[in-house]
């Protein structure tokens, strides 16, 4: 199915668990280059970087031929840089924007086309995001991996930290586990709506900002991968990891 959509990417300077990571090195391109030459890679018509720090605005004018914008440094969650951005941008309320995220360097072009056709595909959903079966035990239990439960059409039931659902293995015996990528599509109209909305107790109890739209029985779409491996990063750890891939993918 064919998309017309513009990409966002919510470029925060600062990271309570890793201060500064968008301009991190990935052998010899900061990480927020990286995403954006991902970005570049799918069917978007325009590709935009909300940030809210001139460091990060200045690598990205250097580096790419992204549009910058600026937002305000106080924002809750990526999603209301993004809502801020799509006013600020003037984009009409009927485009789909797509929110990829700033440390995700090595996300899937085609994922991002997927995610965006999927909005059309339900048109009952007011957001589309992904996600892909975990495989391993270590992110079955690392709070870092995001967990999804959908619902037989493929509708998000709910996200968490935690391991849901609870009594699935890590390859699912029972019931699938899912790992959330975090990459969401939205109609630029509901996107600056929704973020008017306060951050819900359950946004914040597990600090994800996609709670906020099932609070307010919203639906979710979920695209399931089966082979795409969600690599964002979290940590200093996270980040060594990248970068051992990157060069071995040089190799």
């Amino acid at each position: 199915m064919s998309v017309e959509f513009d990409i966002v990417i919510p470029a925060r300077y600062e990271s309570s668990r890793f201060p500064g990571k968008l301009l991190a090195d990935i052998c010899g391109k900061p990480m927020i280059q990286r995403v954006i030459e991902r970005a570049f890679e799918s069917s978007a018509q325009n590709v935009f970087v909300a940030v809210d720090d001139e460091r990060i605005a200045s690598v990205v004018q250097a580096a790419s031929d992204a549009k910058v914008c600026r937002t305000r440094s106080d924002h809750v969650s990526g999603t209301d840089r993004v809502a801020e951005a799509v006013t600020r941008l003037g984009l009409s309320g009927d485009r789909i924007v797509v929110n990829v995220q700033g440390d995700e360097p090595l996300i899937c072009a085609k994922l991002i086309d997927k995610v965006a056709a999927a909005l059309l595909e339900h048109p009952d959903a007011e957001v589309s995001t992904a996600a892909s079966p975990i495989t391993s035990q270590q992110d079955w239990t690392d709070s870092n991996v995001v967990k999804c439960a959908i619902d037989c059409d493929g509708y998000a039931l709910y996200f968490s930290r935690c391991s849901i659902p609870y009594g699935t293995s890590q390859t699912g015996s029972r019931v699938r586990g899912l790992h959330h990528i975090g990459i969401y599509a939205y109609r630029a109209g509901y996107l600056v709506e929704h973020a008017k909305r306060p951050a819900c107790k359950l946004e914040l109890t597990e600090r994800l900002e996609q709670l906020r739209v099932l609070f307010n029985g919203d639906r979710i779409a979920v695209h399931v991968d089966e082979n795409y491996k969600a690599l964002g990063v979290d940590t200093a750890e996270d980040l060594a990891r990248i970068v051992q891939l990157v060069n071995a993918d040089k190799q």
